[in-house]
């Protein structure tokens, strides 16, 4: 990447209202429901298939600037519960962000068994389909775990490729390979989910103040 000389001042037209500025983050906005999700994980005993139901909301933020950088997003929650068990299965907190001027999509990822991770790829503003990556190492889109999961279950990438349908609803399917204590192979840890949408996205923060004026 390039660096502009100035990287201190912040870009002075920007659009307040996030909605319309997503690129094609704006197909994600909304809540969501998916109920055919699988998920196949490493276990004992060898590979262990789940079926799970999870819901997605996603909700969009003020703009955010880096000096010149302008990014506009979406802050999500996963939730994510199978039809066995009462206890969460997955729980998963970041932000969809999009960047207009050179393209540059963005998935940060929290879970609470003490991991993060930073996924980027590029796409068009009308992009029928997103696909974004990290790798561990990686001081710019990378993967940070605790010292359990980095010495029992290594993360060494992942991956999300995400399909917009025709009909409003989307799908994805996720890769993260898995260097498992004892084995001599990565495994493949992939979840998959059709999801449709059970509710509109609010406003933003700062363009709802506006409008309300």
């Amino acid at each position: 990447m390039e660096l502009p000389e100035d990287i201190f001042t912040e870009p002075e037209d920007v659009d307040p209202e996030t909605l319309s500025n997503l690129g094609p983050l704006r197909r994600l906005a909304g809540t969501w429901e998916g109920l055919r999700g699988v998920d196949v994980n490493p276990k004992a005993d060898g590979p262990e298939q789940r079926d799970f139901r999870e819901r997605i909301e996603m909700i969009p933020i003020d703009p955010q600037a880096n000096g010149p950088q302008l990014f506009y997003g979406l802050r999500y929650h996963v939730h994510i519960n199978t039809p066995e068990e009462d206890i969460t299965f997955h729980d998963q907190v970041g932000y969809w962000l999009w960047e207009p001027a050179t393209g540059l999509v963005l998935q940060t990822i929290a879970i609470p068994r003490g991991q993060v991770a930073i996924a980027a790829g590029h796409a068009e503003p009308n992009a029928t389909k997103l696909v974004l990556s990290a790798e561990r190492g990686q001081t710019e889109y990378g993967i940070c775990s605790t010292t359990f999961l980095e010495l029992a279950f290594r993360t060494d990438s992942y991956r999300i490729e995400v399909d917009f349908h025709d009909d409003g609803s989307w799908s994805y399917v996720q890769d993260t390979m898995l260097m498992v204590r004892g084995q001599d192979t990565l495994f493949q840890h992939r979840d998959r989910n059709h999801l449709s949408k059970i509710g509109e996205p609010d406003l933003n923060p700062w363009s709802k103040i506006l409008r309300g004026r």
